[in-house]
C-alpha cells in the first residue's frame, strides 16, 4: 500500500483558517462551502463583508481580527495548546466523516489518542451511585480491551468515565476554550488525561461556554467514537442529544436499562424502546462494535480515511494537485493571485428572491428548496451561503428554514 504524504497547513494558512472560523456566522458547513466558492480562507476573508451585504445583512459582518488571533495563539502556546485543521495527520479520522466536521481543533495532549477506536459514555450529572458504579466498570472494561472513552468533562457519569480509563486513555471535549474549562473542578482531571489521553474543544481559547455551546460539543463527543453508552439520563437529558447526534453520524447508540421508577432511567429506557441496543456490561458494547472496528470505518482509524471533497485553494492538505482540478465552473472570473474570485451573476441573484420568497419558519430540505426555485444547483447554494452569512437563514441537518426576527421571537 502506498501512503499518501502527509500534508499540513502553512503558518499563514493557519492563521487564516483560524480567522475564519472565528468570523461572525462561520460554522463548519459555511467555513466549507466559503473555501470552495473562494478558493482559500484568505480569499473568504476579502469576500466575507460583500457576500453578508449581498445576503442583506443589516450591519457589517464581524470578521475576526488578526491581532485576536495572534493572543488566541499566544494563549495557545502558553496552555500547550496546538490547532490541528480538517484533513491534517493529526485530525480525528471518524470526526472528519461527520457533516459538520469543526474545521480547526484546539488540541491538548496526545494526537495518538484520537487515533484509536473510541466508545463515548455519557449520563447524568446528577447520577445514582449504582450509575457512576458502573460507568466505571464500563470504561475500565472497555479500556482494557483497547478502546479509548471519550466524554464531555461534566460532573457525574462524564467525569466517571475519564478517571476510570485514565490510564487506558481518556478523551475530554470541552463546550468552551482551554482557558475556560468548564466545570473548574475539572482541571485537575484534565491535568492527568492529557498524559495519556487528550483534551479538545472547537471553541476560542478564552471561550467562557453558554447553554448552546454544549449540545454543539455533544456532536464532537459522538461524532469521535465509533459507539455512544448513555448510562443514565432522564427525559430531555444532554445526554440525549448525543445519542441522537450519534444516530444521524450512522454510530451505534446503547442504553443501560433502569428501574422505571427512578427519572435518571427515563431517558435510556426510552432509547431502548427506540432501538437502541442494550448494554449491560462491556461485552455488549465490544460484541457490537467488533464488526464495525474491522469495516471501513474502522479501517480509517488506521489509514485517516478518505479526506473527501478538497476544499478548494487548500487542495495540498488532501494530497491532490490543485492544476489538475477545475476550482470553479465555468463563467468564473479569477483574482490577481490566481484563486477564484466570487462574481454572483444574474442566476444567482433571481436565486436569491425565489429562495427568501419561497423559505419560512418550517424547515425544508435543500433538495426540495433547489426544486421549488427552479434554479442551477450552484446559484443555490451561493444564495444559501449569502443569506447564511447574513444571519437570515439557519440549517438543521439537510434542513433550511428562516431565522426568526427579534419582533417575531
Amino acid at each position: 500500500m502506498t501512503m499518501k504524504p502527509e500534508s499540513r497547513l502553512t503558518d499563514q494558512q493557519r492563521f487564516d483558517w483560524l480567522r475564519l472560523t472565528r468570523s461572525e456566522n462561520v460554522g463548519p458547513r459555511t467555513f466549507r462551502a466559503l473555501i470552495t466558492n473562494c478558493g482559500g480562507a484568505r480569499a473568504a476573508l476579502k469576500a466575507l463583508p460583500d457576500l453578508a451585504r449581498r445576503g442583506g445583512a443589516t450591519r457589517p459582518i464581524r470578521v475576526a481580527a488578526a491581532e485576536d488571533i495572534e493572543r488566541e495563539l499566544v494563549a495557545a502556546r502558553r496552555l500547550g495548546v496546538r490547532f490541528v485543521a480538517l484533513g491534517e495527520p493529526d485530525y480525528p479520522p471518524l470526526l472528519r466523516q461527520i457533516d459538520s466536521a469543526p474545521p480547526i481543533l484546539a488540541l491538548r495532549g496526545r494526537a495518538e489518542a484520537l487515533r484509536t477506536a473510541a466508545v463515548a459514555i455519557v449520563g447524568s450529572r446528577n447520577a445514582s451511585a449504582a450509575g457512576l458504579t458502573f460507568a466505571e466498570r464500563l470504561a475500565r472494561g472497555l479500556g482494557q480491551a483497547g478502546y479509548v472513552v471519550v466524554s464531555g468533562l461534566a460532573r457525574g457519569i462524564d467525569q466517571r468515565a475519564h478517571v476510570a480509563s485514565l490510564e487506558t486513555g481518556a478523551v475530554g471535549v470541552l463546550a468552551g476554550g482551554h482557558g475556560k474549562p468548564y466545570p473548574g473542578d475539572a482541571v485537575p482531571l484534565m491535568e492527568r488525561m492529557v498524559e495519556t489521553g487528550a483534551v479538545v474543544s472547537e471553541m476560542p481559547i478564552e471561550w467562557e461556554p453558554r447553554g448552546r455551546d454544549f449540545p454543539r460539543r455533544n456532536r464532537i463527543v459522538s461524532g469521535l467514537a465509533l459507539g455512544t453508552v448513555v448510562v443514565e439520563a432522564a427525559r430531555g437529558s444532554g445526554s440525549l442529544i448525543t445519542a441522537r447526534f450519534a444516530l444521524e453520524q450512522n454510530r451505534q447508540v446503547f442504553a443501560v436499562p433502569g428501574s422505571p421508577l427512578d427519572p435518571r432511567a427515563e431517558g435510556t429506557n426510552d432509547l431502548l424502546k427506540q432501538g437502541a441496543s442494550i448494554c449491560t456490561g462491556p461485552d455488549d458494547v465490544l460484541t457490537a462494535l467488533a464488526p464495525v472496528r474491522s469495516s471501513d470505518l474502522g479501517a480509517m482509524l488506521e489509514t485517516g480515511g478518505d479526506p473527501g471533497e478538497p476544499l478548494w485553494g487548500e487542495q495540498s492538505l488532501f494530497g491532490v494537485d490543485p492544476e489538475s482540478t477545475p476550482r470553479t465552473q465555468a463563467g468564473d472570473e479569477f483574482d490577481d493571485a490566481g484563486g477564484a474570485a466570487y462574481r454572483t451573476g444574474d442566476d444567482a441573484e433571481a436565486a436569491r428572491e425565489r429562495i427568501i420568497a419561497l423559505l419560512g419558519p418550517s424547515p425544508i430540505t435543500l433538495d426540495e428548496l433547489g426544486r421549488a426555485a427552479e434554479a442551477p444547483a450552484r446559484a443555490v447554494r451561493v444564495a444559501l451561503l449569502e443569506l447564511e452569512l447574513a444571519g437570515r437563514i439557519e440549517f438543521s441537518g439537510d434542513r433550511v428554514a428562516l431565522r426568526a426576527t427579534a419582533d417575531e421571537r
